[in-house]
């Protein structure tokens, strides 16, 4: 899975973009960039390449090296290395290493024996010859699992400097599709109907038997460099799989018909991996907009037009019905209330005013409350940062893994303000178990995220997938929770317990006031239902592309889109709760701290339903395992999202009731 900002070419030019803000990081960054010829991020500066023998420039390469990633298929949760099934692998070079973001996304990018020299084309040149004998059982598992691999539409994903090799085919209406990725083979089946790629050549027609695109015209796409240093700049690199008979295997010149396989063959069967490969000036592109020819394939900016209109039609319907009753309502009531002047007419008053001295009871399970609270603080924090920070272009595509690496790491350092919370909130609840708090917030909701996980990376290592979690790296995210994680969430609590309570503007009677029977809109659990609608409104669509980004192995790369829906979400999830709360103390029900919670929070109920709905109606998954491991990871995004907005659907309601109530006289 790649993610990619759409705003990241302009990084070459932030110091011109930054000018006029106002802050002290960003002059730092501006004075660096101004001083340079261009201002790149680690793992994003141009690499020039130089036909051999004109490497004389210094810096300047004549070598292309191709590396490969992980296979993967839409019809499988399942990723597999590359050596998995057998493929001509390179021993001699060291493998790079990678970031805790490919390993989660179970990436594993190692050297080739795809080499080239740069501008020197080569035609049908033999990479090796693998040879099985089904007769012999080790063979037999390597064909099987080559088959099982062509049957379930496993892809390649291939990459040349940095950029992913692309796979560019025509489908409807004229428009042209560039995949970063293309298939190790496809199938026809015993009444000779083509799957998948098969369709996309007629010669493959025998039946029940699986085609292996044994051959690759790899074409890479550079651009002279005029005003900087000398050389070239890679731009594009398309790739059109083909399937060769190849009868000659010591000498390939890429002839006969397409190499097929039966699906019952019995006895020696040999592959003859070849690759051709040639160069194209094109100086249209630049290096710093070499993705856009990809991404421009995928038409869905109008869909992501209509949905942040749809959300800003909520907002601003939610936003017309909290400032009615905010400017009007409240208005009215504030001023007559504070007009009152004889008992009498307190008595005679009902309505939210006549709840002043139970509004701010404690409410039951206020552990609990605090502890998803504190989590929830941990959770927004995380991901405003990370989403800013993708707006700008930081966690582009070259930096391969840097989206979960930077979530995963701002989480561990976010301790602290999670413990801070956690422990103030649960004080101003009159909690007195403060132990037992920091110990909940620090383990409770990451523990139970980490034991899902590690359920689901137990399936994986039962399976053989690349997505496995290795043991050292499991060891090494635990020692970030316990070592970093923790102690910051102790400190937290040490400074949240220190601190005097949350100081209320209305006092809380000894006695609890009896609360009238309710209307059914009124009672708690229509109003969670009916809390939760409005902001998955909101979100939906964008949440279509987001789960194809992770199962469907689509880029992403809208994020300011996705940051802009971000901010329409919190404002939704706030005046949504801050209505149903009014409501509610109108109703003379003072119960308002886990409601709140719970009816923004009810959003993630209705994201768990879209993903069963998207599973059944979108995907293709097949098998156990991969069902058993969409449903185990879901369940960890659902859990992350119901703290998410339960928290914000919380923090708003605890404004707005401290707001109305530090307004009006109470004697």
């Amino acid at each position: 899975m790649l993610f990619y900002s759409a705003e990241y070419r302009r990084i070459a030019v932030l110091s011109g973009e930054l000018a006029g803000v106002k802050m002290l990081p960003w002059l730092f960054v501006a004075a660096l960039s101004a001083t340079a010829a261009g201002f790149y991020l680690p793992g994003l500066a141009p690499v020039s390449f130089c036909e051999p023998g004109k490497d004389q420039v210094p810096d300047c390469k004549s070598t292309i090296e191709l590396f490969v990633n992980r296979l993967d298929s839409v019809e499988s949760v399942l990723p597999y290395e590359y050596t998995a099934f057998d493929f001509c692998s390179e021993t001699t070079m060291k493998r790079p290493s990678e970031n805790l973001g490919q390993v989660l996304f179970g990436e594993r990018i190692e050297p080739s024996p795809y080499k080239f020299d740069f501008n020197k084309a080569a035609v049908c040149q033999k990479v090796c010859t693998r040879t099985y004998d089904t007769n012999n059982p080790s063979d037999k598992a390597k064909v099987d699992f080559l088959k099982k691999g062509m049957l379930l539409n496993y892809q390649h994903h291939w990459i040349v400097d940095n950029m992913p090799v692309t796979w560019c085919y025509d489908v409807e209406e004229g428009q042209k599709f560039c995949n970063p990725g293309f298939p190790i083979g496809c199938y026809v089946t015993e009444a000779g109907r083509p799957k998948d790629a098969c369709v996309v050549n007629s010669n493959f027609n025998e039946k029940d038997a699986f085609y292996i695109f044994n051959h690759v015209d790899i074409t890479i796409h550079y651009h002279i460099v005029e005003h900087e240093q000398l050389g070239a700049r890679l731009v594009a690199a398309k790739i059109e799989p083909k399937s060769y008979e190849n009868p000659n295997e010591d000498s390939p010149d890429c002839s006969g018909g397409p190499k097929f396989l039966k699906n019952k063959h019995i006895g020696e069967f040999k592959i003859p991996y070849t690759y051709s490969v040639k160069f194209k000036q094109d100086n249209d592109i630049r290096w710093a907009s070499r993705w856009d020819y990809i991404l421009e394939s995928m038409p869905h900016t109008n869909i992501q037009w209509f949905s942040i209109m749809n959300s800003l039609v909520i907002v601003l319907f939610l936003s017309g019905m909290v400032a009615m009753i905010m400017l009007r309502t409240l208005h009215k009531d504030i001023a007559r209330y504070n007009q009152m002047d004889s008992v009498e007419d307190a008595q005679e008053e009902f309505g939210w005013k006549l709840v002043h001295g139970d509004v701010f009871r404690p409410p039951r399970k206020g552990m609990l409350l605090s502890v998803f609270l504190g989590s929830g603080t941990q959770i927004f924090i995380m991901t405003f940062v990370t989403l800013f920070f993708a707006c700008l272009g930081f966690l582009s595509p070259a930096n391969r893994g840097a989206l979960m690496t930077c979530a995963v790491v701002l989480w561990v350092l976010l301790g602290t303000p999670a413990g801070y919370v956690a422990a103030r909130l649960y004080k101003s609840f009159g909690g007195e178990k403060w132990k037992t708090n920091v110990l909940l917030t620090a383990f409770l909701c990451p523990g139970v995220v980490f034991a899902d996980f590690f359920v689901m990376n137990l399936i994986l290592w039962g399976e053989g997938s690349s997505a496995a979690m290795p043991f050292g790296t499991l060891v090494a995210i635990l020692a970030l929770w316990f070592c970093i994680s923790v102690p910051l969430t102790f400190i937290g609590a040490y400074f949240g317990f220190k601190k005097a309570g949350i100081e209320h503007p209305v006092r809380t009677n000894q006695i609890p006031r009896q609360i009238p029977e309710q209307s059914f809109y009124t009672k708690p659990f229509p109003g969670i239902i009916m809390g939760g609608i409005l902001p998955f409104g909101c979100i939906f669509i964008q949440l279509f592309f987001i789960l194809n980004s992770i199962w469907s192995h689509q880029m992403y790369y809208m994020f300011g889109f996705l940051f802009l829906v971000f901010i329409i979400l919190v404002i939704t999830c706030s005046e949504a709760t801050i209505l149903l709360c009014y409501f509610h103390l109108c109703a003379e029900d003072y119960h308002w701290q886990w409601r709140s919670f719970l009816t923004s929070g009810f959003t993630a109920v209705y994201f768990l339903v879209y993903a069963i709905h998207y599973f059944f109606s979108k995907l293709q998954i097949t098998g156990l395992a991969s069902t058993i491991l969409y449903f185990g990871y879901t369940m960890i995004m659902a859990l992350i999202f119901f703290l998410f907005t339960g928290t914000i659907g919380f923090f708003a309601c605890f404004w707005f009731v401290t707001k109305i109530y530090s307004v009006v006289k109470v004697d």
